[in-house]
């Protein structure tokens, strides 16, 4: 029970005291509004335009891309820094190498996923698409 009690009061603790910063700060902070404190910051120049501006989700999509494949080549490194000791060490080389065949094979199954549905397709720029139909017609 007394595991219990320090989580409670560590958790206490670790409510309490950004609370009690946050309501310090509150109170001792000056407050004067004017109208510059309330306008958008751009690292000293003053902005011009809408702040909505539409990006092309496939941005997005590569990153995502980028960061599941990263991690699998974090994952596949240490595998294979580590398959020749244990090779050498007498572990069977189905238990070696199942598993890591499984998980390449998964994340090859989700690339060609995302090939086919198009998550990694470049949308055409208008001078490539015209230059495709010259090439076409002649």
């Amino acid at each position: 029970m007394s595991d219990w009690i320090a989580i409670g009061a560590l958790a206490v603790v670790g409510l309490a005291i950004p609370i009690a910063m946050m309501t310090v700060s509150a109170l001792l902070r000056p407050s004067v509004p004017e109208t510059g404190k309330s306008t958008t910051y751009e690292s000293g120049e003053t902005p011009t335009g809408g702040t909505r501006i539409r990006f092309n989700i496939q941005y997005y999509m590569v990153a995502l891309l980028f960061v599941v494949f990263d991690i699998e080549t974090v994952l596949l490194f240490p595998w294979a820094v580590i398959y020749r000791p244990a090779v050498q060490a007498g572990v069977p080389m189905a238990d070696l190498l199942w598993p890591m065949l499984a998980f390449v094979g998964v994340l090859a199954v989700g690339l060609v996923w995302a090939w086919r549905s198009g998550a990694i397709s470049w949308a055409r720029s208008p001078r490539a698409t015209s230059r495709k139909t010259t090439e076409d017609l002649n």
